[in-house]
């Protein structure tokens, strides 16, 4: 079975450039991923950045929905916490209108942001993630039963094809929060980058998958790419990338890319902390060394779906690493 292969991107306004310029690269990137084939690309959820454009990706999802023709356009993620259920399925089900079978929905349980960004989103809002699930799910695809507080309401229009919905996560809790409603689990490898956890994710999804919704499980991988011509390049491209996991006090773990972050972090919740500090967990190299690796991963993992992200401020360099990587798995199917 050939590979399914995706892209994530954060639309990183890089040093020198404007958030109009980073957005712009952003819609250029997911016509490029049309045409070389890739199955799908999601768009990030931050907040409160002067780095990265992408606060809206609702906004961004309609926009390249426009300005590209077959390819699957999604949000990796819309953090579900920050919002009511309701809004957010109106505003997927308006997308999925408009573009039929194009629209996919991730559901993330990071901040996306600092503690600030996540005062001002939520206010008081204390409800659990896997309730506004089970109401988003709800919403998607019908209107609200004599069961619920407001029968018969409805999130207008109801698309033939609602989004498909995926689950975001880097633990085992995100991991059977996906397979107790019977969808798609993508664990982030960039995000968190302990194989353990990995492991112990996919084990907990496919476990505990419930079957009752008549899906199967759909485990997908996602991780940070950087393919190259030379090993060299590659090497040089991923050198100053890292990750920082923050532990606060009160025992909330956050992952970021820098202690400057982490200090921020932690700054704003208004806690002391402490901060490991690892090399960034990046698949670099010439197209052979980045299939060796991913075909490792999958076999290791038991996957066969990939999300890749890819950190590279050069324009050109970027768009050249996802051809490379997508030629280096195409030949890799050709030879099976």
């Amino acid at each position: 079975m050939a590979l399914k292969l995706g892209i994530l991107d954060q639309s990183i306004v890089f040093p020198g450039q404007t958030a109009a310029e980073a957005l712009q690269n952003t819609v250029k990137l997911a016509q490029l991923a049309e045409s070389l084939g890739y199955e799908r690309f999601w768009v990030s959820e931050h907040h409160d950045s002067d780095r990265l454009a992408g606060s809206s990706p609702e906004v961004l999802i309609a926009y390249l929905l426009a300005q590209t023709e077959s390819i699957r356009i999604g949000s990796g993620g819309v953090m579900l916490q920050h919002y009511q259920p309701y809004k957010v399925a109106e505003n997927f089900n308006v997308l999925a209108t408009l573009a039929p079978g194009r629209v996919e929905l991730g559901i993330g349980r990071a901040p996306g942001g600092l503690p600030r960004s996540t005062k001002a989103l939520q206010g008081a809002e204390t409800e659990k993630l896997e309730n506004k699930l089970i109401e988003l799910q709800r919403f998607l695809r019908g209107p609200a039963g004599e069961d619920h507080p407001l029968a018969g309401l409805q999130a207008s229009p109801l698309p033939s094809r609602p989004a498909a919905v995926f689950v975001l996560g880097t633990s085992a809790a995100s991991a059977e929060l996906a397979a107790e409603r019977g969808l798609p689990y993508v664990f982030a490898l960039f995000i968190n980058n302990d194989p353990d956890a990995a492991r112990q994710a996919f084990e907990t999804y496919r476990r505990s998958f419930n079957y009752s919704a008549g899906e199967k499980p759909k485990a997908i991988l996602a991780l940070s790419v950087i393919a190259s011509d030379t090993e060299e390049e590659a090497a040089a491209i991923a050198s100053d990338l890292l990750s920082v996991r923050v532990t606060l006090a009160s025992g909330k773990t956050v992952n970021v890319s820098t202690l400057e972050q982490a200090e921020e972090f932690a700054r704003q919740a208004g806690e002391s902390f402490t901060a490991e500090v690892r090399e960034a967990d990046v698949t670099k190299g010439t197209k052979e060394t980045v299939r060796s690796r991913i075909l490792e991963l999958g076999e290791a993992y038991g996957v066969e779906e990939f999300v890749f992200t890819t950190v590279i401020e050069d324009y050109e360099k970027r768009a050249r690493s996802l051809a490379l990587l997508k030629e280096a798995l195409e030949e890799h199917a050709v030879s099976r």
